[in-house]
């Protein structure tokens, strides 16, 4: 019999919940019995922390060693780290690129945005040779080097030194990919629901996002007010609806309270809906981009002139990193609070989307869902071009840190991922589980992808580049380096099987190359350990500026 990646996470999740912890003890640990705790492991929260645009290359490439130049933050790992399947020194000094990779100082951490389209990331890989990132998906521009280079550039532990420290203190996955290529929507859609097919463009002219009813570029969800079509007030503009389920509409079906979190969600007009002067929400909200950052430097080689200042208004919102609104079932078209904090992660008027400062209002009053899913202001949400590493480091500590220091922490597991790749470099190419030959492909030359099946959905290749994973809990291995084949799906495949909820395209399996990624994704659960009931206030406190330990429990 066929052992599936569903099947082996089901096992997985069932001999650790069978070790040394009584099935009681697991059944009641944390709070107060219900549904929401009704699970099979310990852990009764899941918090995903989704940020921006990077490969695992170009945050981990050299961990654990450092650089460690006067004047930054320094990083020393501890001497019984584990290796990464990071960048060798053959792969540093003799690259089949057309420039060398080279690390990023802390001062250039402001960089230009790369090439992170589907088909030019597909390019880049050149058939598993990866040897065309430069020209496919490299850029120029203000931070970025004048002859394309900087697409093979590298971060370490001097500049992303809270993940860094993360890392050395839980568990890190250095075999994680995107689960399709391609940008920021199709990752965020992978991550809640598998399944980038059942996209269509209900208003508007056709688009190159989709493809064969797949999305596979970035396109604003149908009717958000604060979208492209500004709530359908704009028919010109060409907007997504997507079918099919996602895992919020299971979370509801299985009474789990949960909720999306994003910067500026939050508008800044409410929408008019009744009399003769309608109009929709208006979500201006922004922040100064890049705070504490330096304007990039004309001794980095990217102008001969002081820089353009970086440090202008950046909009908190993006329509298309809000994965729900592109569903009817889990939209919040006018973006409507919550009707009261205690209602947070429950429905009510605003759907279970929400802004950012709910998230803070329900940790602080005791009302965090079961699932969390998090998006930063676009400022700290670490894109290149309109945020950076740092800003995005201050972002992710000060979240991590209240969760520690919160009455949730023992039975809370928090996740770390990325959307996309942004083009940037990365020396592994993920196992190619689907399939596809649309316009569009390029892996295997034009038009290719490999051969899909017959019945396939089309425009879904992947695996896609490889992006970090973190495992930041009580229940983490410390200081692990997990190398199971995960991808985005990964995450709420964990949180199909604790809850048991099934998976999002239902019990039977669908005819093969449609089926939704979560059903194949490779199991997150060899990065906990719940063999032995840790203590609850195993904590790392970071400081947010630097990333450096402020306190950690076990010192």
């Amino acid at each position: 019999m066929t052992t599936t990646p569903t099947t082996r996470r089901r096992r997985a999740l069932a001999a650790l919940a069978g070790g040394t912890i009584l099935a009681g003890s697991i059944a009641t640990h944390g709070h107060a019995a219900g549904r929401d705790n009704s699970t099979t492991t310990p852990i009764k929260h899941v918090v995903v922390i989704f940020q921006e645009n990077i490969t695992f290359d170009h945050y981990f490439a050299t961990y654990p060693v450092a650089a460690n130049p006067a004047g930054e933050p320094r990083f020393v790992a501890r001497d019984d780290t584990p290796s990464v399947n990071g960048l060798s020194a053959g792969l540093l000094a003799s690259n089949l690129n057309k420039f060398a990779p080279f690390r990023l100082d802390r001062a250039e951490a402001d960089t230009c945005d790369q090439d992170h389209n589907y088909s030019d990331e597909q390019k880049a890989v050149d058939m598993g040779l990866l040897d065309k990132f430069v020209q496919a998906t490299g850029k120029t521009g203000l931070g970025c080097r004048p002859d394309g280079s900087t697409v093979m550039g590298y971060f370490d532990g001097n500049t992303v030194t809270a993940l860094w420290n993360y890392a050395q203190h839980y568990a890190l996955n250095d075999n994680s990919f995107g689960t399709t290529f391609g940008p920021s929507t199709p990752g965020a859609l992978n991550l809640i629901t598998g399944q980038t097919h059942g996209a269509s463009i209900p208003a508007g002219p056709a688009s190159s996002s989709v493809i064969d009813g797949t999305i596979i570029g970035d396109l604003d969800a149908y009717l958000d007010d604060c979208g492209a079509d500004a709530g359908g007030t704009k028919p010109s503009a060409s907007t997504v609806l997507m079918a099919g389920t996602n895992i919020g509409d299971l979370l509801n079906a299985n009474d789990v309270t949960w909720g999306w979190f994003q910067g500026g969600f939050a508008p800044t007009a409410p929408a008019v809906t009744t009399g003769p002067d309608q109009s929709p929400a208006v979500c201006g909200a922004s922040h100064d981009g890049h705070p504490d950052v330096p304007n990039p430097s004309a001794a980095d080689g990217n102008t001969t002139t002081p820089p353009t200042d970086i440090h202008g208004p950046v909009a908190d919102y993006s329509a298309h990193h809000e994965p729900f609104m592109y569903y009817p079932s889990t939209r919040n078209p006018h973006h409507l609070p919550p009707s009261s904090v205690a209602m947070i992660g429950k429905t009510d008027q605003a759907n279970h989307q929400y802004d950012i400062a709910d998230f803070w209002n329900a940790l602080d009053s005791g009302h965090l869902p079961a699932v969390t899913f998090l998006k930063a202001p676009e400022y700290q949400d670490g894109h290149p071009g309109y945020s950076d590493p740092l800003s995005e480091q201050t972002f992710l500590v000060q979240v991590i840190n209240a969760l520690q220091e919160s009455k949730y922490w023992g039975d809370t597991a928090v996740f770390i991922n990325w959307d996309d790749s942004d083009g940037w470099y990365d020396h592994v190419t993920g196992p190619i589980i689907n399939r596809s030959n649309t316009s569009a492909d390029f892996l295997a030359g034009t038009g290719n992808c490999g051969t899909p099946a017959a019945t396939a959905f089309e425009g879904r290749c992947g695996y896609g580049p490889r992006i970090p994973l973190l495992l930041i809990s009580p229940w983490a291995r410390e200081n692990f380096v997990d190398h199971t084949t995960t991808d985005q799906s990964s995450m709420i495949g964990f949180v199909e099987e604790n809850w048991g909820l099934g998976t999002v395209d239902g019990a039977t399996p669908p005819p093969a190359g449609q089926s939704s990624f979560d059903r194949l994704a490779g199991p997150v659960t060899a990065m906990f350990d719940f063999d032995d009931r840790p203590r609850d206030d195993r904590k790392l406190i970071l400081d947010p500026a630097t990333g450096a330990v402020v306190h950690h429990d076990r010192d």
